[in-house]
């Protein structure tokens, strides 16, 4: 996951992850099994499901909807977690999910700041 701004020229140029934050999403099957999940479309998320079929590119005029993406994912943690994984507890995939979360609200906040977009991929 990384920010990106476009330059005057329409280069897109992708910025280091800054010291103290992390460019982490999540597990690779997690595009279905959370972010792009049943779940995650039940509460009418948009950008999210995007990952199960490919990358998600958040451009800077969108960063604001995304940030509300987010916290409406956060604020359904509980229904958003898998229950259906024997070798971990919903309790601990919420955990997780909301970590990997708290990257991603990390990198939309640092890209709003420059006038930029995320990435992920």
């Amino acid at each position: 996951m990384d920010v990106f701004v476009v330059g005057d020229d329409g280069q897109v140029d992708v910025l280091d992850v800054p010291e103290g934050s992390s460019d982490l999403a999540g597990f690779e099957r997690w595009r279905t099994s959370v972010w792009g999940s049943d779940a995650v479309r039940a509460l009418g998320a948009s950008f999210f499901p995007a990952l199960a079929s490919g990358d998600l590119k958040v451009f800077p005029d969108q960063v604001t909807d995304f940030l509300a993406e987010c916290a409406l994912i956060r604020n359904n943690l509980e229904v958003v977690a898998p229950r259906t994984d024997p070798s971990r507890t919903h309790a601990e995939y919420a955990g997780q999910i909301s970590e990997r979360l708290r990257n991603i609200e990390d990198a939309a906040e640092r890209a709003q700041a420059v006038a930029g977009g995320v990435l992920i991929w």
